[in-house]
């Protein structure tokens, strides 16, 4: 038996051929111990692909029929950035007596919104957020959360709580008059997407996250108390010396104190420790470029001020599994789950448990990538993502 298959290459799409001979009616059956690969979970990575079937017998060419129509095209999804835009407007939310939140729109105006929700907490979107999503399907809402980017007052912690930021996210949608939009969000951007998708279900046609952060103690412990430490000793030890030793039994409550400093120099060191150990593990290769930001004071600041806070106070979660616990809310929303193999800020084990959690979602480990959503396998998958939703929007609409 002889089974024809041709790859043709179109632009920047890939199109695969099947030709389908007749197949023999005493075919045998596949044997039922084959173990099964869920449809929902595979892993992506540079010059490597992998074909993840479940157990199927086939018993006739009728029922074999049903499976794979004979030269059937199928069109793989886009996987590459979408070029680099502008935005369409702008503009500043008051979101309470004291925060005034930014926000921005590009892309189709008429497109189906799409909110991203970026990380840290305080790290702020940047330009290149926008190139994840096709700007002529999708209206692009990019906004900084309170205290971060361009949102003022800058490193604020003053009613600055993962509710506030909830609230803030509706009072936006409520402003740009958006009955229901897609919801992305990596690091702390998929925490605070998982809260919003679960407090407003009715308000979220579809969640893409990357690089999973639970916010459990274990997370805070693996990443701010010596587990990372293992991999990068070298990034680690200055974190780690700017401490005293006899403060080092928690290195958040040590960071703590001295980002809220009366001192202003001592709020900055600190910050740029704190924001330099994180930019110094985010990729799985070394990114200078990154690394620099650590160098940006007024970067630095808020970034460290405001995770710092949050770590405090676990989040401003009722409980350590609050997000797994409430996965129910969210199960009949179509998600995608990204994660790098070798994160070493937000480890597999989070999304893992997620996965496990919520079956129902897509979940892409990709093979050759850390933390990073702008390493090229990360990127691909969050483009192909959002292709997919797109895809069941103009097929089935919202």
């Amino acid at each position: 038996m002889r089974l024809g298959f041709k790859v043709v290459s179109k632009s920047n799409t890939l199109f695969a051929h099947y030709s389908l001979p007749k197949l023999p009616s005493s075919l045998p059956q596949f044997p039922h111990s084959l173990p099964s690969v869920s449809k929902n979970f595979t892993f992506s990575g540079k010059k490597k692909s992998s074909l993840l079937v479940q157990r199927v017998g086939y018993k006739t060419e009728t029922q074999l029929g049903d499976i794979m129509e004979s030269e059937k095209e199928i069109q793989v999804l886009n996987r590459n950035l979408y070029p680099a835009i502008e935005p369409y407007s702008t503009g500043f939310l008051k979101v309470s007596d004291i925060h005034t939140i930014y926000w921005e729109q590009s892309g189709n105006p008429d497109g189906h919104p799409v909110v991203f929700l970026h990380g840290g907490p305080g790290g702020g979107t940047s330009p290149s957020n926008r190139r994840f999503f096709d700007p002529e399907f999708y209206r692009i809402i990019l906004f900084d959360q309170r205290g971060a980017g361009k949102s003022t007052p800058h490193a604020c912690l003053e009613q600055n709580t993962t509710w506030d930021l909830i609230d803030d996210i509706e009072k936006l949608r409520e402003h740009l008059e958006i009955p229901e939009w897609q919801v992305f969000g990596g690091s702390w951007g998929s925490t605070l997407a998982l809260a919003y998708s679960q407090t407003h279900p009715d308000k979220v046609t579809g969640l893409v996250l990357r690089g999973i952060f639970l916010l459990r103690k274990k997370e805070i412990d693996w990443f701010y108390e010596g587990g990372a430490a293992a991999i990068y000793p070298d990034a680690w030890e200055p974190f780690r010396d700017l401490i005293p030793e006899n403060e080092r039994g928690s290195f958040v409550t040590a960071y703590h104190k001295r980002l809220n400093s009366d001192d202003m120099e001592t709020q900055y060191a600190a910050a740029r420790a704190w924001t330099k150990w994180e930019m110094m593990t985010a990729h799985l290769l070394p990114n200078e470029e990154n690394i620099k930001r650590g160098d940006d004071d007024d970067f630095s600041l808020a970034f460290a001020r405001i995770e710092n806070h949050y770590f405090v106070n676990k989040g401003f979660f009722p409980s350590d599994s609050f997000l797994l616990d409430n996965v129910d809310k969210i199960r009949h929303i179509n998600t995608t789950i990204v994660q790098g193999r070798y994160d070493v800020c937000c480890p597999m084990m989070s999304a893992w448990d997620l996965h496990k959690a919520f079956p129902e979602a897509d979940f892409k480990v990709v093979s050759d990538a850390g933390h990073s959503a702008n390493e090229p396998g990360i990127a691909a998958e969050l483009v192909a993502a959002n292709e997919k939703l797109k895809n069941l929007l103009k097929n089935n609409g919202p």
